[in-house]
């Protein structure tokens, strides 16, 4: 037992001090069987005697056994040593430290013991024994105390001989016995017994306690010499156990939690010094104090104390006095007193004492007390000043943390601290939005520290919109980053953080609970999981839902996870929700904008309404429209045109109130957006506004509101929902450095429209003062407006809340004259108070009492500048001028306005020495922009200002002024300064003309207006010629007579149609032709009215306005009002001038369209230039690929069409692979056959489009079965190959079958063969043999002698002929004769063989396919090869003609020779014909034939051919294993599976055992046998003899290699896990283990494999490890991660440089050039010899020749010659 309690599992308490809660990191918990004491200890308790506050020191005399100072003082942490014992307090419970219990059960029955976790053993309360068993430091500075509960630890100064009867020790509950409990109490040689009648005491029932559990217990028996201790756990009896003088108990031994009697020996401020066994001196802090007799301890009286803690090495005890420790045996109340929130900022708290080294003592409004530590007194850094922190009346602190074992809160009063917006996990809501700092990036995520204590992990499927393969990249540690929060479990500290900016910058309302998730709301989800059936959907607080099939898009979707991904943001609409039951039914579909249903009620944008508050938000209201109930938003920035006003209104707003006068100002899909902006309300009344975008024109002014900023400029929202951007250059009439301090967002502006691009539907506008027209009075009606509001404001809040101090304040005006007392005068501003007004602060700035010498105390008279009512604060002025007599204003009089005062939004300005005061507005223009610092209007400014009212009531009797600062404008011209009466429509003027383009002519009018006419009001249709520009015929500066047709209205710019003529135009619109000049009843004709004129097929004439290379369309003009579209393929109708169809078309040019589509509303007109302006049967034009496929291609065609391509349609002639001659975006000429639901069925013959050439076709068309006939010679493509089996597609809609046996003449064991060797779209020739008109079916053929092509097979695949009657006879009998022959003996021994075994391979299949193929021509018979091709057999397969390969090692063994020609010539001179008699010439020839013979046998490297050959040779080189593999293999191509073992078994015993390798080849040769033809029982055999005979190692990775090679995966994973195992010290096998991983893929197991490998491999091995992992990833993995990976290796040690050459290396192939670049260039700049230095230049100048250009090759040579100079003679040399 005493030598497994090392491993002992409990935890300690976790301490706090009062600087910082210490909580024991929980990763140092990794392995609990370690035999580190310390490391044994880290189960986490929070005691709380470490939160921080102990005595430290006791007074003593020359007879104490140790001395006691003269102060007394808490305990602070960094006081704190190992080795110090302490009484703590269980403060929190983890439950994931509990593994190791069974380590400690030392008995039999220990494997059916329960385990227990820590939960069951330590609840949060209890009170025990710890020592400190590590003081730490952590990465942040912060302290870190480790505690230990182990009883040897806490007894470890307590042998066996001194254990005395009356004790009260600690211990754990070590094992359970029948009688009673053994509980270890970590005294060496002692067995201490619990008997169980004891526990019955204790607990009253017959619960029994658990091994590991914590007890504290009495000694009450010691026997055999503290042998044997009986215990008891008496909780009376311990809690009356005082320890004794008799039972030695010394300074060594002495342990906390024991009661002591005590005699105080001295009283000080701060606590006690007390005297307990005689000889021990002691102290009690002031929190350790008796509350209720803390003021009558004296010297002499006698006390119960409790240890707190002992110090040995600094000698010193710490006790307490409270009633909850000297009764020990009880658990500590947990419950907070006083109701207090940890976190909570309390305020009014009282300081009732301060302990110079300790702290202060703080007393609570609920008369609790907390305790401030003395570094929470002050600010970090600052002076701390003791005397005004107590003389404070009043504090606001926070609390910190509640300490169990003081039983006291601790309080901060740092303002930092205060106000920190997250304390605690409790503070956080989902949803918000949050910033911090990123601390950790690892594979699951990135961590985010938010606050010193609270931090939240990022998943990595959150890191960004998308999944980010390289996440360090974009993040770094330190950085700041902007979060929302997904879920928060305050109770486990657990915070999940998203950095998807779809999520944080989402308007849409949030999803927070499923009671938020209402039937027909809108918000963004993210996807959690894809299944067959759907999307799983995860908004907020794991509120989540599914999106099934038919919801996922308008389109029919099969598979999900094709079109979507895990961690994708999409918009999401709720189509039903059951909160109870917590389902969730969602879609995409309908939260497309299209597909989104409108609610049907009636609130047009426009209309003034009545909404009730629903809700407060933090951005605005959710209102509902009355009296229907419609829901609506009302932003804060829609309450005013006073930004400084938003928030007082929507304070004085609450949920109920009902809001009059709003109107609504946008409408969309998803809710309606409500204003009560006055400059926006007007505007929309007085109908200033576009209602559309295709109502925006150039020139036109609207009213709208700061939407966004960015660094490039503002974007301006407008009602309905319109957006235009102004530039940065548009802001102001001067330049703007920051756009974010020039404009705030919901500030009201005017704008001016400038630039309108129709194509992407955005628009410009501009924001300089220059350029827009204010309507008169605006600045005074936005002053009434705000003043108003305030007014409101003060009248709603002191009315609801019934305030006296807001009912005085809102009497009060500007101007009016108070008596006020001083009460304090400082440098800045000067304080008073008033005998009327109490509560209020009354202040005056300097510059208001400059002067004036005041005191505290003295009575002045002072004028009201300004009131605050929500701050309850005035502003006041005792200036004399000020206060002197009131002088009378008139009406029209001008005066020097001084600024007295600026308040946000306006400013108190006095009117020269009248003593009037009055209000402006802080803004002379709605788009003010101050530039500058001394642009900004502010105290002491002046102006010059009119009085337009001397008396006005809606300012309460103040003047009404106007006043305008002095800013750059532009000039305006005469004709906007003094605007001309206008022409009305219909008027005949005249004018010189200014200027001739394309498409339009200015002219300049006798009255200085500029008009314009359009194109197609130069010439009369009949004028009109295809091609001509009709503007050339007028030359800039004749002079014209025209007639206004319309224009642009004079106050709006905005064009009107030309139904109004009675209104009056500014910038006219003309026409120059004669008919209309001179046409006596001219009335005007609308865009819809010419519009409908159209008719679909007409043909009118356009003018050309602009090429759109987007869109490829063409823009044409008919009218000034009608613009219409031609798409490309209505443009052109050859292919060829798709490339730039622009230079076909000149602007303004005159050319004839015929009408595709016409539609007035909404207005739309289409136009064709080719000859069709509909599709139509057996008509060409041109049409786009869109997809290219297999069996055709998809196209399409012109107006809105779209069509197939058949294979068989592509060409007259027949091509292999012909769909790969198209792309997709192709331009081609089709042919239309016909039409089928509405999809084209297209020809690309040219037999089709150009019949008349007379081309011969080669395949013709197959329109029916009818142009078929039997017999006849066709080709087709492959459509399928199946069972039933070849269809061939002969044309679009006729499909014809070849069987499987008339498809090839060999015999095939399955039509998988075929499949693979006829893929779809194979070009074949094929003969019809029958067609079945009836069933409408074909019958092909594709053998040879039907199509006298090849077959379809090759021949090289060695598949046997398929003989049929008598073909097949004749073989059989041929075979029959051949055997016969072989057996007379009548060939050379070497070919009896071969037929031999010929033979007895068709007899007995043993693994080694061979088979006969007979040609046509019998004097060609051969045998086929042997060896199959490699991927048609299977990894079982021997492949013999091959080789045998045995190892990668043997690569040098060479396959088996074929048949020499001449044997083979003899063969088949032998068996066909007969022997003749020898002539002369003949025996010439056979000894010829003998002389080659002996050569070739005396050729060492001559393969052996029989049995006798291999054995003579191995008498020579019996050590060869290459000969002994050669031998093995010679067996296996006859399949001789054992005379291959018995050669493998001969040459391991005829092998010398000197040579170690070659034996080693044969055992991996044997390796291979065994695991190709052998079982698993005989490969284990083989694999363990090889262990015996060699080293292991190069066994383990040899066979490991066997399995990867024949695709046994799971074996040599097995393996090379064993292998990590047993030769962890070897680097070679961790990183042949990582290149086995990477070949599978397993990227991240081989990263995990790595970092197992970095901590068993020695400290040196690291960076060639990291190297070589990194190059695997390069050869086999991720090259990003490979390239990672060196470089972190490089940053650590720079002076590799062999690995940089390696890296280098592997950069040039595998990287970009820019990356190889940059590579170099940090190379060059190392910190390492000159000698290496130029090396790595060498290298580089060669990259650059090979891949560079000249200049970046002078680039390199000029930074070598910046080296050299900079290096001096060191580097020349």
């Amino acid at each position: 037992m005493a030598s497994t309690e090392e491993n002992f599992p409990r935890g300690g308490a976790a301490k706090n001090s009062a600087e910082r809660n210490i909580v024991v990191p929980r990763s140092e918990v990794d392995n609990l069987f370690q035999t580190n004491e310390h490391t044994e200890t880290k189960k986490r308790k929070g005691a709380g005697k470490d939160d921080g506050k102990k005595v430290k020191k006791s007074k003593t005399d020359a007879l104490m056994l140790n001395v006691a100072g003269n102060t007394v003082e808490i305990l602070h942490a960094k006081n704190v040593k190992e080795g110090m014992l302490f009484l703590g307090c269980v403060k929190e419970v983890a439950d994931f430290e509990v593994t190791i219990l069974t380590e400690h059960l030392n008995s039999d029955e220990a494997d059916t013991e329960e385990v227990f976790s820590l939960p069951r053993l330590f609840v949060p309360g209890m009170v025990i024994r710890c020592v400190v068993a590590k003081v730490d430091v952590g990465k942040s500075g912060s302290q870190s105390i480790q505690l230990s509960v182990n009883p040897k630890l806490v007894n470890k100064a307590l042998s066996s001989s001194s254990v005395k009867a009356g004790m009260v020790l600690s211990g754990c509950v070590e094992s359970v016995e029948d009688h009673g409990y053994i509980i270890d109490i970590g005294v060496s040689g002692s067995k201490a017994f619990l008997p169980k009648n004891s526990v019955k005491d204790k607990h009253n029932s017959p619960e029994v306690l658990n091994v590991g559990q914590y007890v504290m217990s009495l000694v009450d028996k010691v026997k055999n010499e503290g042998r044997i201790i009986q215990l008891s756990v008496s909780p009376k009896t311990i809690a009356q156990t005082f320890a004794e003088e008799d039972q030695g108990w010394n300074l060594t031994n002495l342990l906390p939690g024991l009661l002591v009697k005590a005699t105080i020996k001295k009283v000080t401020k701060h606590g006690l010094i007390i005297k307990f066994l005689s000889n021990f001196s002691g102290q009690v802090d002031f929190l350790h104090l008796d509350p209720e007799k803390s003021s009558s301890y004296k010297e002499g009286n006698e006390v119960r104390a409790c240890v707190l803690y002992v110090d040995p090495t600094s000698r010193l005890v710490g006790l307490s006095l409270r009633s909850y420790l000297t009764a020990l045996g009880t658990r500590v109340n947990t419950a907070h007193p006083g109701g207090l929130q940890i976190g909570q900022v309390v305020e009014n708290c009282k300081m009732t004492a301060l302990h110079h080294s300790s702290g202060g003592t703080l007393e609570l409004p609920d008369r609790e007390q907390a305790f401030v530590h003395k570094n929470h007194l002050k600010e970090v850094g600052a002076e701390s000043n003791e005397n005004r922190t107590l003389a404070k009346l009043e504090h606001t602190c926070r609390i910190l943390d509640f300490c169990l074992i003081d039983q006291i809160y601790f309080a901060s009063l740092r303002q930092s601290v205060i106000k920190r917006p997250f304390f605690r996990y409790h503070d956080i809501n989902p949803g918000q939005i949050v910033e911090g700092k990123v601390s950790v990036l690892f594979n699951r995520g990135m961590i985010v520290h938010i606050s010193d204590h609270i931090k939240g992990l990022v998943p990595r499927t959150h890191l960004s919109d998308i999944l980010l393969k390289n996440p360090e990249k974009k993040y770094t540690e330190g950085i700041k980053v902007k979060c929302r929060v997904l879920s928060v479990d305050p109770e486990n500290r657990k915070l999940s953080l998203t950095r998807k900016k779809a999520l944080i910058e989402s308007s849409l309302p949030l999803f927070l609970s499923f009671a938020d998730a209402r039937p027909g709301r809108v918000s963004h989800g993210y996807i959690v999981c894809i299944k067959d059936f759907g999307c799983i959907v995860r908004f907020y607080n794991n509120v989540k839902g599914l999106v099934p099939l038919n919801h996922l898009s308008t389109e029919a979707i099969i598979s999900p996870e094709e079109f979507f991904y895990v961690g994708q943001v999409l918009k999401t609409k709720v189509l039903q929700c059951d909160p109870e039951k917590e389902r969730l039914l969602l879609s995409f579909k309908e939260a497309v904008e299209g597909n989104v249903e409108v609610p049907d009620f009636d609130c047009d944008v426009g209309k003034k309404v009545e909404a009730r508050v629903l809700k407060k938000l933090v951005s605005g209201l959710e209102v509902a429209i009355l009296p229907d109930d419609i829901p609506a938003v009302l932003p804060i920035m829609h309450l005013t045109d006073h930004l400084s006003n938003g928030p007082l209104l929507w304070e004085s707003l609450q949920e109920g109130d009902t809001i009059s006068n709003l109107v609504c100002c946008s409408k969309n899909k998803q809710n309606i957006t409500l204003t009560k902006k006055p400059t926006i309300k007007w505007a929309l009344e007085e109908g200033i506004l576009a209602k559309d975008f295709s109502e925006i024109t150039v020139g036109m002014q609207l009213y709208g509101w700061v939407k966004n900023i960015m660094p490039y400029g503002v974007f301006v929202e407008f009602p309905y929902g319109l957006v235009g951007l102004t530039p940065k250059s548009a802001m102001n009439d001067r330049f703007i450095a920051d756009t974010t301090t020039a404009f705030e967002l919901g500030q009201t502006v005017i704008a001016k429209v400038t630039n309108i691009d129709e194509e992407k539907r955005r628009f410009l506008v501009t924001l300089k003062q220059s350029e827009v027209i204010l309507p008169v009075g605006d600045q005074q009606t936005r002053l009434t407006n705000g003043l108003q509001e305030r007014r409101a404001v003060a009248e709603m809040l002191s009315i609801r809340e019934n305030n006296d101090l807001r009912q005085q304040l809102s009497n009060l005006g500007i101007g009016q004259k108070m008596k006020l007392t001083v009460d304090s005068v400082e440098e800045a501003h000067a304080t008073f108070k008033s005998d009327e007004i109490n509560g209020a602060t009354i202040t005056a700035t300097k510059q208001h009492f400059i002067g004036q010498k005041l005191s505290a105390g003295q009575k002045v008279t002072a004028i009201v500048l300004f009131v605050d009512i929500l701050a309850a604060k005035v502003n006041v002025s005792i200036l004399p001028k000020l206060l002197s007599k009131k002088k009378s204003l008139n009406e029209g009089s001008k005066y020097t306005a001084t600024v007295q005062l600026v308040e946000k939004d306006f400013a108190v300005v006095s009117l020269g020495d009248t003593a009037q005061l009055t209000l402006i507005e802080s803004r002379s223009h709605l788009n003010e922009v101050a530039v500058h610092e001394s642009d900004r209007l502010k105290a002491g400014v002046t102006f010059e200002a009119e009085v337009i009212d001397p008396n006005c009531a809606a300012l309460q009797g103040l003047p009404l002024v106007s006043w305008e600062r002095n800013i750059h404008k532009r000039q305006r011209t005469a004709s906007e300064t003094h605007p001309t009466k206008g022409n009305c429509f219909g008027d005949v003027v005249c004018g010189t003309v200014r200027s001739v383009k394309p498409t339009c002519i200015q002219v300049t009018l006798e009255s200085g207006v500029v008009g314009s006419v359009h194109v197609s009001e130069v010439l009369e249709l009949d004028q009109l010629v295809r091609g001509i520009f009709p503007t050339s015929s007028i030359k800039v500066g004749s002079k014209v007579t025209a007639r206004v047709i319309g224009g642009r209205e004079v106050t709006s710019h905005r064009f009107l149609p030309f139904s109004h003529p009675k209104f009056k135009y500014h910038c006219p619109e003309l026409t120059l032709l004669p008919s209309k000049i001179e046409a006596s009843d001219f009335t005007p004709v609308t865009g819809t009215e010419k519009l409908d004129s159209y008719t679909v097929g007409g043909e009118i004439t356009c003018f050309v306005s602009k090429y759109n290379p987007l869109k490829k369309s063409l823009e044409v003009t008919t009218d000034p009002n009608v613009t219409g579209t031609v798409e490309l393929l209505a443009m052109i109708t050859d292919p060829k001038d798709a490339g730039h169809p622009e230079k076909l078309f000149k602007l303004g040019q005159a050319i004839r369209a015929k009408v595709v589509d016409v539609s007035s509303k909404p207005q739309r007109l289409v136009l064709s230039l080719i000859e069709a302006y509909k599709l139509e049967k057996d008509s060409v034009c041109v049409g786009v690929v869109t997809r290219v496929q297999p069996y055709g291609l998809q196209v399409r065609l012109p107006f809105g069409g779209s069509g197939t391509v058949a294979v068989t349609d592509l060409s007259d002639a027949y091509k292999p692979h012909s769909v790969d001659a198209y792309s997709k975006d192709q331009l081609i000429k089709c042919y239309l056959l016909g039409c089928e639901n509405d999809k084209w069925n297209l020809s690309l013959r040219q037999s089709r489009m150009n019949p008349g050439q007379g081309k011969q076709v080669k395949d013709r068309e197959v329109l029916s079965l009818d142009s078929l006939k039997p017999g006849q010679i066709i080709r087709g493509f492959v459509k399928t190959v199946i069972e039933q089996g070849v269809f061939l597609r002969l044309s679009r809609r006729i499909t014809g079958r070849a069987q499987i046996q008339k498809s090839t003449q060999y015999y095939i064991s399955s039509y998988k063969i075929l499949a693979d060797t006829l893929p779809p779209n194979s070009l074949l020739t094929t003969k019809i043999l029958s067609i079945d008109q009836e069933a409408e079916l074909v019958d092909l053929s594709l053998l040879p002698a039907d199509t006298e092509k090849p077959d379809v097979l090759p021949q090289s695949m060695g598949l046997p002929l398929r003989l049929v009657g008598a073909a097949k006879k004749a073989h059989d009998l041929k075979r029959k004769r051949d055997v016969s022959k072989s057996q007379q003996g009548v060939e050379a021994p070497a070919t009896k063989k071969k037929k031999s075994k010929k033979s007895k391979v068709e007899d007995c299949d043993s693994g080694v396919e061979v088979f006969f193929r007979e040609e046509e021509n019998e004097e060609e018979t051969k045998v086929a090869p042997v060896h199959q091709d490699q991927s048609s057999a299977g990894p079982a397969r021997l492949q013999v003609s091959g080789g045998f390969s045995w190892d990668v090692t043997l690569s040098s063994l060479k396959p088996v020779t074929e048949e020499r020609d001449g044997d083979s010539s003899d063969e088949d001179q032998d068996t066909s014909s007969k022997p003749q008699k020898k002539t002369r010439l003949e025996e010439k020839e056979a000894e010829k034939a003998l002389l080659k013979r002996e050569i070739e046998l005396m050729n060492p490297t001559l393969r052996p051919e029989d049995d006798a050959a291999f054995e003579r040779l191995l008498l020579g080189s019996p050590d060869s294993s290459l000969l002994w593999l050669q031998y093995m293999a010679h067996h296996l191509q006859a399949t001789q599976i054992e005379q291959a073992r018995a050669v493998a078994e001969r040459a391991l015993k005829t092998i010398s055992f000197r040579e170690e390798q070659e034996k080693l080849n044969v055992w991996v040769a044997l390796l291979n046998l065994e695991n190709m033809y052998g079982t698993e029982e005989s490969l284990k055999k083989v694999f363990e003899r090889a262990l015996q005979f060699c080293e292991p190692m190069p066994v383990y990775q040899q066979l490991a290699d066997v399995y990867a090679k024949t695709d046994k995966t799971k074996e040599a994973e097995s393996l090379y896990k064993t292998m990590v195992k047993k030769f962890r010290q070897n680097k070679a096998v961790w990183v042949s283990y990582g290149t086995f991983l990477l070949q599978q893929g397993q990227s991240d197991a081989a990263n995990a494999l790595l970092q197992r490998a970095l901590k068993s491999l020695p400290a040196k091995e690291s960076v060639d490890v990291i190297a070589k992992f990194g190059q695997l990833e390069f050869r086999y993995g991720d090259a990003e991660k490979g390239c990672a990976m060196f470089d972190k290796v490089l940053t650590s040690y720079p002076k590799r440089t062999d690995l940089w050459s390696v890296f280098i290396d592997l950069m040039v192939k595998h990287g970009s050039q820019k990356e190889v670049r940059a590579l170099f260039d940090r190379v060059i700049h190392l910190s390492v010899s000159v000698k290496k230095i130029k090396f790595f230049f060498k290298r580089y100048l060669e990259y650059e020749k090979k891949h560079g250009t000249p200049q970046s090759i002078q680039e390199v040579k000029e930074k070598a010659m910046e080296f050299v100079e900079s290096k001096g003679t060191e580097a020349a040399s």
